[in-house]
């Protein structure tokens, strides 16, 4: 397994500059959701819905679940939006997230959402809380438990997870009990980046009235559900400050937050660290399962 795994690594090599929010080429996500199930990743997980519309523009979610799991189990639910800077990305792209945390026991959502330009804040956030809102009725039929529900993504995603955990008004526009999510993990997101200085950002966020609306920062709350913010030490995408911010002003507020600061990790790596080629390169998804775990009661990980 690790001679394949080199070999995987240096011809996929190509593809990882390309990787991150920036991509400018046909999506890496999903060659690297090829490469992963190539390699193993897709044992003990499988997808149990496909393309499943949901909200009031044409979304789509995938659901994933662990082999052995039925319909009749109650497991813990993962809610994942993937990254892409708002402006690209899909859900099937990120099968390896999908399978690696069904895996360890969730029912794990990937929801898609609308993107700039053709549209801009908040629709993307407003998307993810009409998949939240799918979930809340519907997840009980792919054996997800409807109680036990949890945010989390990748970079833009991550923006999405946790300003829907902060924020009450998207959620409540919905008709969603904000008090539906019991834990976030966030990877790599921004959380405090206003000023806008990137044409990513300003085209994103620059066009809504209160900026602060945008920044999850400002919606900090002692209330928060508890929060585990990750970044890494070479991310020069998503600064690390956006998270090392927000731990500190939830902290300082006495909410429950948690932050991992991965030494030597860019902001591409931390996603890719949950395939089954790139896992060494950090313990993400074994942290992340078990702060979950913590938060939403054991999840019976799947061998």
């Amino acid at each position: 397994m690790k001679r394949s795994t080199k070999l995987g690594m240096a011809a996929f090599a190509a593809l990882l500059g390309g990787f991150g929010l920036y991509a400018a080429t046909t999506s890496p996500p999903l060659l690297l959701s090829q490469l992963d199930a190539a390699m193993g990743g897709g044992k003990g997980a499988r997808l149990v819905a496909e393309a499943v519309r949901f909200g009031s523009h044409g979304q789509t979610l995938d659901v994933w679940r662990a082999e052995g799991a039925s319909a009749g189990d109650k497991r813990p639910v993962l809610i994942f939006w993937h990254g892409g800077g708002w402006v690209k990305g899909a859900r099937q792209d990120y099968a390896f997230a999908g399978r690696a945390l069904a895996r360890e026991g969730f029912v794990v959502v990937i929801p898609d959402y609308r993107k700039v330009p053709e549209v801009h804040f908040p629709a993307f956030v407003q998307d993810g809380a009409q998949a939240v809102a799918w979930v809340r009725d519907n997840i009980d039929r792919f054996g997800g438990d409807p109680q036990r529900i949890a945010f989390s993504g990748h970079s833009a995603g991550a923006h999405t997870a946790v300003l829907l955990a902060l924020d009450p008004r998207w959620l409540k526009a919905a008709d969603v009990d904000p008090g539906i999510v019991k834990a976030v993990v966030g990877l790599s997101g921004p959380y405090d980046f206003y000023p806008f200085t990137t044409k990513r950002s300003i085209d994103a966020m620059g066009q809504y009235a209160d900026p602060k609306v945008t920044q999850p920062i400002d919606q900090a709350r002692a209330d928060a559900p508890p929060m585990l913010l990750v970044t890494s030490t070479r991310d020069e995408t998503v600064r690390p400050r956006n998270a090392i911010n927000l731990s500190r002003r939830l902290t300082a507020l006495g909410a429950p937050a948690e932050l991992i600061n991965y030494r030597g990790l860019d902001h591409e790596e931390v996603v890719m660290a949950l395939s089954v080629p790139f896992r060494s390169k950090g313990p993400v998804l074994a942290d992340s399962t078990a702060f979950l775990n913590r938060h939403l009661g054991k999840t019976g990980v799947q061998d």
